[in-house]
């Protein structure tokens, strides 16, 4: 749950996402090895109450941002098969409940990509909070989930029966999350 001890009381508040600090990432399979790629644009708010489980998220990602440092193939899954990011320029996540499991956070909310909202539960870590060099109080977070891309209509390169597909249908999706407190 904690990386690294931190008095709770500090989390207490309105924090907004350090984008310059932050990564949301994603690994998908191609062929017989992993691709990895990430999203350059996104903002969101994290809520803390005084009690962490009343605690909620709110999150935007600008899909047209995607970045596997390939132009054509991210030209490609920007495209209507893919992200249709033209069509869906932006994915939410809005948490609806928090929990804890086995000394692990899960946040547990809606996911919209092409405008097809899924439930999903990201596994949470808390990995510090300290004040950086301006005196901004910051907390970092990790946090991953999988989902299937084809529950959002994201189908480019689907399996045929019988045959693999060029590209997995499980998507891992890992965010490094450094947070800036509202004062």
């Amino acid at each position: 749950m904690l990386a690294t001890p931190v008095n709770l009381d500090q989390l207490t508040g309105v924090w907004q996402i350090d984008p310059d600090h932050s990564e949301v990432g994603f690994c998908v399979r191609h062929l017989m090895t992993r691709l990895r790629g990430a999203f350059t644009r996104f903002s969101g708010t994290i809520t803390v109450g005084d009690d962490p489980l009343q605690s909620s998220v709110r999150a935007e990602i600008d899909a047209t941002s995607i970045d596997t440092r390939n132009p054509e193939r991210d030209k490609h899954l920007r495209a209507t098969n893919f992200l249709d990011s033209h069509n869906h320029p932006t994915a939410y996540f809005t948490s609806a409940r928090i929990s804890t499991k086995d000394g692990r956070y899960l946040v547990e909310g809606a996911l919209t990509i092409r405008g097809q909202v899924r439930r999903v539960t990201l596994e949470l870590f808390l990995l510090g909070v300290d004040t950086d060099v301006s005196g901004r109080t910051r907390a970092g977070f990790r946090a991953y989930t999988r989902i299937r891309r084809s529950e959002f209509g994201v189908t480019g390169h689907a399996p045929v029966a019988g045959r693999r597909a060029l590209i997995g249908d499980t998507v891992m999706l890992e965010l490094e999350i450094q947070a800036v407190k509202d004062h």
